[in-house]
């Protein structure tokens, strides 16, 4: 079928295209620079913040994608609603049949932080206009370029020491980011998975602190950990802007969400796309070994372009 990957050219996304290209799906990859892309699938034009473009990308779709957000954004959950009410619009427009969304874990019950109710919030947007909407719930994804595993790998390469505060103590179930692609393109086929919200993780349930020990001992680090119980989320967040690539912005809102737990509570999603996902060790090497492969392409590509350049001299 023909499928819309929004996001085309991220973390997920990339993958993503890439995954149902390969199981036989035609894949329209959005995004806002189709001139440059050049990932799996045939790129258009599409901007969430504008619905004409929108309509025009879901043309012809038998289902979508919904893999967009504006984390990094200090307005973010009015952005991203107003984006998800756009996309719900154009996509019942264009007779889309399914949407499927990648959000966040987290019980409903719970004093979810702004960032998961966002997500929440994105999650009936999205159906407002009665496209069925799938939706995987999930908490940290750990693959090369993703940016909560980013940060985790950064911390144990920076900082031999560290002050850490109480969110490090709070429990979350990490999923490799070639697991959730798998579960995403696994329910795209499944017609019980329509309309369904399932939580997908891995077989750990772990602290943040127990991830970060884990990945040290992995690299063979020593880690020695000073905890701060009163290191509040905004010098939390100005610390890792710090000693990490994360901003302040994105920063504050992921360490808004690492004190509320997040694990699996219903794994339905296990009997509609069966499969044993990785353990955390697993995870983590195989984002330690795509992440040495991406260096040694870009010093090859660049050692190319000075020898290019050295032969026109």
């Amino acid at each position: 079928m023909k499928v819309l990957v929004t996001g085309a050219s991220g973390f997920v996304g990339g993958r993503l295209a890439a995954a149902l290209e390969e199981a036989g799906h035609e894949v329209a990859a959005m995004t806002r620079r189709p001139e440059s892309y050049e990932g799996a699938g045939t790129p258009v034009a599409g901007d969430v913040g504008d619905e004409d473009s929108l309509r025009s990308a879901l043309t012809g779709c038998a289902a979508a994608y919904y893999l967009v957000h504006s984390l990094g954004d200090e307005d973010f959950e009015r952005k991203d609603a107003d984006a998800a009410r756009a996309f719900a619009r154009a996509a019942a427009a264009a007779g889309v049949g399914r949407i499927v969304y990648l959000g966040g874990l987290g019980r409903d019950g719970d004093q979810l932080s702004r960032h998961l109710r966002s997500r929440r919030e994105v999650e009936r947007l999205l159906g407002e206009t009665g496209v069925p909407v799938t939706v995987l719930r999930a908490g940290i994804v750990v693959g090369h370029g993703g940016v909560s595993w980013e940060m985790t790998r950064q911390l144990v390469a920076h900082l031999p020491a560290m002050v850490t505060p109480r969110w490090v103590h709070t429990r979350t179930q990490p999923i490799a980011v070639a697991d959730v692609v798998r579960y995403l393109v696994g329910v795209l086929d499944a017609p019980e998975a329509e309309g369904r919200v399932f939580e997908v993780g891995g077989p750990e349930v772990l602290t943040y602190l127990q991830m970060l020990s884990r990945v040290a001992d992995i690299q063979n680090r020593h880690l020695f950990v000073v905890p701060v119980p009163l290191l509040t989320p905004q010098l939390s967040s100005r610390w890792l802007a710090l000693v990490t690539d994360v901003d302040v912005t994105t920063g504050r809102s992921l360490i808004d969400s690492m004190s509320i737990e997040v694990v699996v509570t219903d794994d339905a999603i296990r009997s509609v796309v069966p499969f044993e996902p990785m353990d955390y060790d697993e995870m983590v090497m195989t984002a330690l070994v795509e992440r040495a492969r991406d260096r040694r392409d870009q010093d090859r590509q660049r050692r190319g372009g000075w020898l290019s350049r050295g032969a026109r001299r």
